[in-house]
């Protein structure tokens, strides 16, 4: 009945707003949308500020304005609309693991980035970093770099970065934003951020909680009604100081503090109602800007550590195997670099040198019928590092041709040395037409897992090596109107595999053994007609494994082919639609469709996870410069679907809250 009541709701709200909007005489300038793709500046793209129109290299933003306009979602939520991304999970309850997918390639093939410094987890088997622990409330914008991006930024970026820019500071005395935000399962929102100037003193501080009954992780396929619900409860802490010490020189200083708890079931169709998660994750840093005449000097240093906690106490005897187990993973990372940049008319020159140093901490320990079990891998052999020397270099001429190369050599305490490379070519034709064709080399080099654990791990591992290849047309003829098309090929040799190694203690190990190979499109396009924004993305993608052993680690006579799409869909399409029917009301319909995926089942042949879609409609309204209130429905249809096979996605849900804005 709540459902109801709130998709009438909806659907008396916008059809208000579209009554406006044809009867209303006020008419919107281009300007109150986002500013054209072409002119928007980013920074990731060469870890300076530049143009989109300036890069051969395929970039996504999310703007604080798009931020603004989808408030209460998540930023697993806000990456899953983005053309050739795929985070398993993002649908399902806050807390659930969520891996980042960039155009087919698996778990840990795309880096994260915060304010351009990696991030990482070396506790996990791929080394992802967990999105659940940042706010996007404390968030000034997203920039996505698709393609192989490790001549930049190294290991991990085979498939992309995603830098994650933190909310900039206010140039006011002082400046106040908060948020209240409630919505469905008990969720409850709140997030104060106070920043301004003093002197030459700039600061910025951001505190974030929420909390939410949550739901049933997991499917409830017997009907009994009896799933206990998964809880969720975060805070997360900000702080920054920035100060200009000299004429050329600037410095910052900030550090982030994540905790959650989170409810967790035992597995797929699993209910457990005793088992708990906690996630901890403190990063602190220190960056250091000098201004040349051509160019600048950069230096940065990060130290990032997160402790995740898992205990199940099974006094209801979900687990069989243990009815006691508590594990506890570290996983710290020391990173440093140091880049220049020189400009001039024709030629960027930058050159740089980054360390990384990498170590974890596991602990297990559980007890069952079978009597007690205990684990662990230490850093004393868990650890590793790598430093990296790069460089590139932007040619460009007055008739629009740019051309940008770079090349990286990587020092790997385990496995030695490797380089990678790419050539970026692009034309600008009038500023209208840009023509682009890239080629990179791009590497993943094994993790702490996978080389020093005690039963699977393998010292002997080397990078897994990709070499990417796209090209494509972006076409904006006026402010009105942009529209992108990307083809994309990434071939990966030596990918490692957990293979069956001795058949006799039934014992697996990690090794060098596949090819994979993925194959794709994206489609992009924006239409503008006064206060109409229309958006549509679609994105193919395929993917085969080629290897001497099957989807099971069995070992075969010859090699064989396979897909290697696992919860990565085939066919992807979005489409928004937005209005201002006022200046003071917003609106967006956006539909999503994801086709079919194979989910992966342990032991036998995958699985074939059905397509679905989903309809979201969100609104708000500007009372004042200083308060706007929102509400935003998801899954209007009550759409039920699996992105983790014998996991609950959410149904119709709603977030609503109001965002308060104060300055002095």
């Amino acid at each position: 009945m709540k459902r109801n009541i709130f998709v009438l709701a909806a659907l008396i709200f916008s059809s208000r707003l579209l009554a406006q909007v044809s009867g209303d005489s006020v008419i919107l300038t281009l300007d109150e949308f986002p500013s054209t793709e072409l002119n928007r500046v980013i920074v990731t793209a060469l870890k300076t500020e530049q143009r989109l129109s300036t890069t051969g290299k395929v970039v996504n933003i999310i703007t604080r304005f798009d931020l603004e306009q989808n408030s209460g979602k998540t930023i697993s939520e806000l990456l899953n609309s983005v053309s050739g991304i795929s985070i398993n999970g993002a649908n399902n309850n806050l807390g659930t693991n969520q891996t980042v997918n960039i155009r087919g390639a698996s778990a840990g093939n795309a880096l994260i980035l915060i304010d351009g410094v990696p991030v990482n987890d070396p506790s996990v088997i791929t080394n992802y970093f967990d999105l659940n622990l940042l706010a996007p409330e404390q968030v000034e914008r997203i920039e996505i770099l698709k393609g192989g991006q490790s001549t930049l930024y190294g290991s991990d970026a085979v498939a992309g970065v995603i830098n994650i820019i933190t909310r900039r500071h206010s140039n006011k005395k002082i400046s106040l934003n908060a948020s209240l935000n409630a919505g469905s399962y008990n969720t409850y929102k709140s997030n104060i951020g106070l920043s301004g100037k003093s002197g030459k003193v700039h600061y910025n501080f951001l505190y974030n909680y929420i909390h939410s009954d949550g739901f049933s992780s997991a499917y409830d396929s017997a009907k009994n009604n009896n799933f206990d619900k998964d809880g969720f409860s975060e805070n997360v802490l900000y702080a920054g100081l920035q100060w200009q010490i000299t004429k050329a020189l600037s410095g910052k200083i900030h550090g982030r503090f994540s905790n959650y708890n989170t409810d967790v079931d035992a597995a797929g169709f699993t209910d457990d109602k005793d088992f708990t998660s906690s996630s901890k994750n403190f990063q602190g840093g220190v960056t250091l800007a000098y201004q040349l005449n051509n160019g600048n000097i950069n230096a940065s240093y990060l130290y990032n550590t997160v402790t995740r906690k898992y205990v199940d106490d099974s006094t209801d005897r979900s687990n069989f195997y243990a009815y006691y187990s508590d594990a506890k993973y570290d996983g710290i990372t020391h990173f440093a670099e140091i880049f220049t940049t020189q400009k001039w008319d024709n030629i960027e020159l930058l050159a740089g040198i980054d360390f990384r140093n990498n170590k974890t901490n596991q602990d297990y320990f559980s007890f069952g019928p079978f009597g007690g079990y205990t684990s662990s891998l230490k850093d004393t052999l868990a650890k590793m590092w790598q430093l990296s020397p790069y460089a590139t270099a932007v040619l460009k001429n007055n008739e629009g041709l740019l051309i940008e190369t770079g090349l990286r050599w990587n020092y790997h305490s385990e496995y030695g040395s490797n380089l990678t490379w790419s050539f970026n070519p692009a034309y600008l034709v009038n500023n209208r037409l840009k023509l682009f064709a890239n080629i990179y080399s791009s590497f993943k080099a094994p993790t702490l897992y996978q080389l020093f654990d005690e039963f699977s791990g393998n010292k002997d591992l080397k990078p897994e090596k990709s070499i990417l290849f796209e090209s494509g047309i972006q076409y904006v003829p006026n402010s009105s109107f942009s529209s992108r098309i990307v083809y994309f090929k990434r071939n990966t040799k030596d990918a490692i595999q957990f293979l069956l190694d001795d058949p006799v203690f039934y014992a697996y190990k990690y090794k060098n053994i596949n090819r994979l190979k993925n194959t794709g499109i994206e489609t992009e396009a924006k239409y503008k007609a006064g206060r109409w924004q229309f958006d549509i993305n679609y994105t193919y993608v395929t993917g085969k494994t080629t290897s001497g052993f099957d989807e099971t680690g069995s070992p075969l006579s010859k090699d064989t082919t396979y897909n290697n799409l696992y919860r990565i869909p085939k066919n992807t399409f979005t489409f928004s639609v937005s209005a201002y029917p006022s200046k003071k009301v917003f609106i967006r319909t956006m539909i999503k469709a994801i086709g079919k995926r194979y989910e992966p089942v342990y032991g036998t042949s995958p699985e074939i996870l059905d397509s679905y879609y989903t309809v979201d409609l969100y609104g708000d309204y500007e009372f004042s410069k200083k308060i706007k209130a929102f509400i935003d429905l998801r899954n209007l249809s009550n759409q039920k679907y699996f992105d983790l096979l014998g996991y609950n996605s959410r149904r119709f849900n709603f977030m609503t809250g109001v965002l308060i804005k104060l300055e002095k």
